[in-house]
């Protein structure tokens, strides 16, 4: 009883200071841990000690996994390089320096047990992002910070479990190289297994319910086989989260993404702000803890101030080369870009030059692809590599050319042209997919810079969480100095959460990056649209088009989904015609409609009039038209 009471009372502070914080300009995390800090030291209140494995098993691979589920997988591909630098170089190098400091001034650790605080105040909280994304950051900030918050928990874990073993016996550096490699590549693997598992199953459940009940089991259905086979659990729950994020549109239906979506935003709500509360209701008993150990409290302070310090000026330290960095990646990109689309429009029109009136790619086109790589800009090559895709289009058209000349002695079917015909088809589609892809990764570099501005945000939004304490307490019991590294790895995390936290909306303001809206906004959205739009069209138009049977459509249900699409089409125009504050009273008119219309609705069902399946029916309609309208007039409802 005790339990379920603490539970309630803790959802219902999360709640509440969730909902009221935004209100005072503050952030949630910060309000949370200051109430936890403050009802450990109520006297009614005993020390409250939270077993690190609930947090370690039970909540970290379902955050992050819904974290990774959310995240936009291309951009994570395009930034990946900077990324994977902050989220493992950056860990290691904190780890390691930090271990040299921390084992000189911390009496009685030596250098593993140094490393081990220090790949335990390495990894940054996700707190950050959420922070920045309210305040309309620069989205590839925020790409960068989540990305990073993703993976460099495994980092430091992996990291903490080799110097912890170093601590107990002489284990070479190879051989922590070894084990780290081996616990990610082994986690990513079983991570992607189990998503496309995961997604499988989902898809063929057809129901909304039962397939988000499916997605509360993939984190953790990756993590325990993760950690049996001694890789990374979390590693393996985040390459779960990524193959949803990147599939779940091509395998689910909008109910199931839709209702998954809202679920884990509940969950998350309420692990997050738990989490924090939690972090403030553990001081208590590390403060008595370093007390009955050691007397005092200021050595503990000193080092963990020392230690704030230090991750933020390693943290400085390697954002200015990355910076550097990424910005000759840009310069370098601005040079190619037009040699880029130049050859890609060559390309194009020598695979249309040697295609034959049956549609089929001329052994000669192997040729073509030579000259154009020939004649190309060896800078080209330097940005986005195509080299190797040409290269790869190459032989398999020569393949295909000397299959069809080695056939043609005996003659071949007209099924066996055709499969030959569209293998030929695929491929030359696919490579000139693939260039499309380098030039748009090419515009995104060019569309999106990180200057110094960026790069201060990115500097001051690493801050330290409850990951950091949730390792500190994983330490083993005969430890060295156990105690006092846990009270230390609070005071980095609780320091930096508070004073950084608590000051970066005003430095993202200051800066003038609050509220910043993409370069290629209109140009994007404009292009979205001719694709949507131009797809119905081209369906509607297709002389081929058939039902699931093979029968054809009615002409009748052809023109009036055709009238449907036209009439959704020149609303949206209209929409994007009207002025802002004219669009937000439409929006606001619509809703209150709808509001109106449901009342009715519910006054009818409170006299009885009506049958309750209909009843139903016209509410859930109702539900839907409000939900599209809050969506397009992006209205909180």
């Amino acid at each position: 009883m005790d339990v379920l009471l603490f539970g309630v009372l803790a959802a219902v502070v999360v709640i509440a200071v969730t909902a009221l914080a935004p209100r005072a300009g503050v952030a949630a995390p910060l309000v949370l841990v200051l109430i936890g800090v403050a009802v450990s030291f109520l006297p009614v209140v005993p020390a409250i000690p939270i077993n690190p494995e609930v947090i370690l098993v039970g909540v970290l691979p379902a955050l992050l996994y819904a974290s990774a589920a959310s995240f936009p997988s291309m951009d994570f591909r395009r930034d990946f390089t900077a990324i994977g630098g902050m989220a493992v170089l950056l860990v290691v190098i904190s780890a390691v320096l930090l271990g040299f400091v921390f084992s000189w001034v911390i009496p009685g650790i030596d250098l593993a047990a140094g490393i081990a605080l220090g790949a335990i105040v390495s990894p940054t909280d996700a707190v950050a992002t959420s922070i920045i994304k309210k305040l309309g950051a620069p989205q590839r900030v925020v790409v960068m910070l989540e990305g990073e918050g993703l993976l460099n928990d495994a980092t430091s874990l992996v990291l903490l479990r080799s110097a912890i073993a170093a601590t107990a016996a002489s284990v070479s550096l190879w051989g922590v190289v070894g084990s780290f490699l081996k616990a990610v590549l082994l986690a990513v693997l079983i991570g992607v297994i189990v998503g496309r598992l995961g997604l499988w199953v989902r898809e063929r459940l057809g129901n909304a319910a039962l397939a988000t009940a499916v997605s509360f089991v993939v984190p953790f259905a990756a993590y325990l086989p993760a950690e049996e086979l001694d890789a990374s659990g979390i590693v393996a729950a985040v390459a779960a989260g990524l193959v949803t994020s990147t599939l779940s549109a091509r395998h689910l239906s909008p109910q199931d993404r839709v209702a998954e979506r809202m679920n884990w935003r509940t969950i998350e709500t309420l692990l997050e702000g738990g989490l924090f509360l939690a972090m403030g209701l553990e001081v208590f008993g590390l403060v008595q803890d370093v007390r009955e150990a050691h007397g005092s409290l200021w050595t503990a302070v000193g080092v963990a101030a020392l230690a704030a310090v230090g991750v933020i000026a390693l943290r400085a330290l390697f954002v200015l080369p990355l910076l550097r960095y990424l910005a000759a990646r840009r310069r370098r990109a601005e040079q190619v870009r037009e040699t880029l689309d130049r050859m890609e429009r060559k390309v194009s029109a020598r695979l249309d030059e040697f295609t034959d009136p049956n549609g089929i790619i001329t052994p000669d086109a192997a040729k073509a692809l030579s000259a154009v790589w020939t004649q190309g800009d060896q800078r080209v090559w330097e940005a986005g590599n195509p080299r190797r895709q040409v290269r790869r289009v190459q032989r398999r058209v020569q393949l295909e050319a000397e299959k069809r000349r080695a056939a043609a002695a005996g003659g071949l079917s007209d099924d066996q042209k055709e499969r030959i015909r569209q293998r030929r088809s695929d491929r030359i589609a696919e490579f000139r997919r693939r260039f499309t892809r380098r030039i748009a990764d090419v515009d995104y570099l060019l569309a999106a810079p990180l200057g110094p501005k960026e790069g201060v945000v990115i500097v001051w939004a690493g801050m330290r969480g409850v990951v950091t304490l949730a390792a500190a307490q994983t330490l083993p019991s005969d430890f060295p100095q156990r105690s006092l590294l846990i009270l230390i790895a609070f005071g980095v995390a609780a320091g930096t959460l508070l004073v950084q936290g608590g000051t970066l909306p005003w430095v993202v303001r200051r800066l003038g990056l609050s509220g910043v809206t993409s370069s290629r906004f209109d140009e994007g959205t404009q292009g979205l649209r001719e694709i949507v739009d131009g797809t119905a069209r081209d369906m509607l138009d297709d002389p081929e088009l058939r039902r699931k049977d093979g029968t054809p459509y009615a002409p009748y249900v052809v023109e009036r989904v055709r009238t449907v699409v036209v009439r959704e089409q020149a609303d949206q125009d209209e929409e994007e015609a009207t002025p802002e504050e004219l669009s937000t009273q439409f929006f606001e008119l619509r809703l209150a409609t709808i509001a109106a219309q449901r009342k009715a609705l519910l006054e009818a069902r409170a006299l009885g009039t009506f049958d309750s399946d209909l009843l139903s029916r016209a509410l859930d309609q109702l539900d839907a038209d409000q939900i599209a309208v809050e969506m397009r007039g992006h209205l909180d409802g």
